[in-house]
């Protein structure tokens, strides 16, 4: 009998006479080396490395610090919308909820309201934005597509009344110089660690709590996951909610990092926030995903993008590539579906016509 050979072990599992990993244990690797976070970190590291051998300046902890920099109001609201997405829903109010919460904190710090109150004020606004998305879209039963799109160009326009084309830049600096500030001489940036605070929530309520998997229930069919008990539209609102809090937390940062509350701030970041949450494996149809995978696609479309500025390409060039990444992934899934399935009916084939001719 040769070393590859599989025999049965005194427990029943199937392994080799080499005391090689068992056949189950092999294949379980095979499918997380194989699976879509573990394939989209490949394409992560394999970008890393091409930008660190070919594009000058990207080798420094410099550009480590802008590049996370630039991704942390995205990763920081990609995080809940992962969950609204997996239930079925989506929040495109996100962007617009940054600039408004901009606009006020901008407003009530210039009319001399200290500034923790002002603080805790935009994230109780963050608040009552997103839950008033969610009562739109469980109490009134709407689309939140359609609800979204509109509080995107409402809550947009709030803030234009709010602080007009004015901007506010005396902000303290303690506050300013904490936003940009790094650990130590490594680049990453202090922000970081809350950053990280808030994945780490979002994680373990996903994959470790039953409100979490609900939500996967919900994402694949919300009847059944009534019947079974499941509280839909409570779940859906409380999500909204912290899509609401967490972009007023991104307005904050956003407005202390460029030392400006403006209007017009974070204007279209809702475009990357949704391409990163497919890319990173988020299903657009509801009832997949996972938060590793999402902070992938977010650190990924992030170097893309930032990679693609130290070449000196134009704002333009960097859309497009958003805009192909978000069609990639969502046309992927549907391809790699389809494949599995035309390559199953043919084994099926194969096998029925075996039997046929036995």
């Amino acid at each position: 009998m040769s070393e590859r050979t599989i025999i049965r072990s005194g427990e029943g599992a199937p392994t080799t006479t080499a005391g090689t990993l068992p056949v189950r244990a092999r294949s379980r690797w095979t499918r997380v080396l194989l699976s879509r976070d573990a394939v989209m970190f490949y394409a992560l590291i394999a970008v890393v490395v091409y930008a660190y051998t070919q594009v000058p300046y990207f080798a420094s902890t410099q550009t480590v610090g802008f590049l996370l920099l630039d991704v942390i109001p995205i990763l920081l609201i990609a995080m809940p919308m992962a969950l609204v997405i997996i239930t079925g829903e989506i929040d495109l109010s996100v962007a617009s909820t940054v600039g408004l919460t901009s606009a006020v904190m901008g407003v009530l710090f210039q009319a001399g309201v200290p500034i923790g109150l002002v603080l805790l004020l935009c994230l109780l606004l963050g608040i009552l934005l997103g839950a008033f998305n969610g009562f739109l879209v469980t109490t009134i039963g709407l689309p939140s597509l359609a609800v979204t799109i509109g509080t995107l160009a409402l809550y947009r326009g709030f803030a234009l009344v709010v602080i007009g084309d004015n901007a506010v830049a005396n902000f303290p600096q303690e506050l300013t110089r904490f936003s940009t500030s790094k650990l130590g001489d490594t680049g990453i940036p202090v922000v970081m660690l809350i950053v990280l605070v808030v994945a780490l929530f979002f994680g373990v309520l996903l994959h470790f709590t039953p409100f979490g998997r609900a939500l996967f229930a919900l994402g694949f069919n919300k009847e059944a996951a009534a019947f079974v008990g499941i509280r839909v539209g409570r779940a859906k609102f409380w999500l909204f909610v912290s899509t609401g809090f967490v972009s007023s937390l991104a307005g904050i940062f956003w407005t202390l990092r460029y030392s400006s509350a403006r209007s017009d701030n974070a204007t279209g970041i809702e475009l990357a926030v949704i391409a990163a949450v497919l890319l990173g494996g988020v299903s657009i149809f509801g009832g997949k995903g996972s938060v590793p995978g999402v902070i992938i696609g977010v650190l990924l479309i992030g170097t893309i993008n930032y990679t693609l500025r130290l070449a000196r390409f134009s704002d333009v060039v960097l859309s497009i590539v958003t805009g192909a990444l978000l069609i990639a992934s969502v046309v992927a899934p549907s391809v790699a579906a389809w494949s599995r399935g035309r390559l199953h009916a043919r084994r099926t084939a194969r096998l029925d016509l075996q039997k046929a001719a036995a």
